[in-house]
């Protein structure tokens, strides 16, 4: 399985609440189409506006969000439905780009916020989560029920996660104000479920299937903070997964082989949101290790790659002699050998004669014998 973020959330809704979720249908990439047209559009097509705390919001949504807001107090907000001649004016005005709303009655404005929901080509919350969504509902705690929801929401596209977010902040402000205009959280998820989680045939219109999509709604409108945040335990999850490293083949009983690939990922590309491919990086030797232990994978390519120059120049007088140390010379520590710089005069030489201009003739062990180039370079 590959390490990423909705395969994580997945693993964790299918061990702790056996949850299982559909893989959502990747959608045809439509060409954004430019206008002024707000109904019936979909979200890729439409003008939006950055939110820092919530992404890209469609530019309505924004407008009549904030229009409303002011005017939460209203009795029935979203429960009263607008005048149909006034609402039909609105629509019309809104798909040729007229701005309208700043002066318009707040239960035609609750009642355009509700048809633009419905009138998505595509729901809000994809048809390939809605029984998951009912599952996780469905669980007796009300801690799973929460924990269960979140991870779910996680799941959406981060268009459909953006618009949402920002909707269920606004109806739970709305909510608050329940003292004034009567709309609890469970009344106006009661309002909102045909629109945000239409039931796909008549089998699921049962009086329980829709009251389970009601509390859906509550979940998330008594929660909108978090809505679309993993939780902590899953990004720690998903960190040990990233930065497993498994000791031993379990079928050759040795270690796996690393590719320079790996350790060239891990050095230039840091994980971010669980993406990353690289390998684990592996803790530097200790200082107590010895020069013929292992050299570890490390972060950087640095000096550690290559060969030790103190036990080179260790081995210098023996190799400057042609024999191996043996007897009193091989009992004597480091200190107590001579110590040499590591220079080009002293590697093994030995000279047979000189050739016709007086140039020394070079040998090494063995027979095998070379002349230096007669033409000579100066710098």
């Amino acid at each position: 399985m590959k390490v990423t973020d909705s395969n994580v959330i997945r693993f964790h809704l299918q061990v702790l609440y056996e949850i299982t979720v559909k893989s959502l249908v990747k959608k045809k990439e439509r060409l954004s189409v430019s206008g002024a047209k707000v109904f019936g559009v979909p979200l890729e097509s439409l003008p939006r506006q950055y939110i820092p705390e919530f992404g890209l919001v469609p530019c309505f949504l924004v407008t009549a969000c904030s229009f409303l807001l002011e005017r939460a107090g209203t009795v029935g907000l979203f429960r009263k439905p607008g005048s149909l001649p006034r609402i039909k004016t609105l629509r019309a005005k809104l798909n040729r780009g007229e701005g309208c709303l700043t002066t318009s009655f707040p239960n035609d404005i609750s009642t355009l916020i509700k048809q633009f929901c419905r009138e998505l080509p595509e729901p809000l919350f994809p048809p390939e989560l809605h029984a998951a969504l009912l599952q996780a509902q469905a669980l007796s705690s009300l801690q799973d029920r929460t924990s269960a929801l979140q991870l779910l929401s996680c799941l959406l596209p981060a268009r459909n996660a953006s618009c949402l977010n920002y909707l269920f902040d606004f109806l739970s402000k709305v909510s608050q104000r329940c003292t004034e205009n009567l709309m609890t959280s469970l009344n106006i998820a009661t309002v909102f479920a045909p629109c945000l989680l239409p039931p796909p045939n008549k089998a699921e219109m049962s009086e329980r299937r829709l009251e389970l999509r009601v509390l859906v709604l509550r979940t998330f409108i008594e929660n909108p903070h978090l809505f679309g945040v993993i939780p902590k335990a899953v990004m720690d999850s998903m960190d040990f997964l990233i930065h497993f490293h498994p000791l031993k083949d379990a079928k050759r009983g040795r270690r796996k082989g690393h590719s320079f690939k790996g350790m060239w990922s891990v050095k230039t590309v840091p994980w971010t949101h669980g993406r990353s491919k690289g390998s684990p990086p592996v803790p530097e030797r200790s200082p107590e290790s010895t020069p013929g232990d292992k050299v570890p994978l490390r972060r950087s390519l640095g000096l550690e790659t290559f060969p030790n120059v103190l036990l080179f120049r260790t081995c210098m007088p023996f190799a400057e002699h042609g024999f191996s140390p043996v007897g009193k010379e091989a009992r004597k520590t480091p200190q107590e050998r001579p110590a040499r710089d590591l220079r080009l005069g002293h590697f093994p030489t030995f000279l047979r004669g000189q050739d016709a201009d007086g140039s020394p003739v070079h040998t090494g062990v063995g027979k095998v014998q070379f002349t230096p180039w007669k033409r000579r370079i100066s710098l």
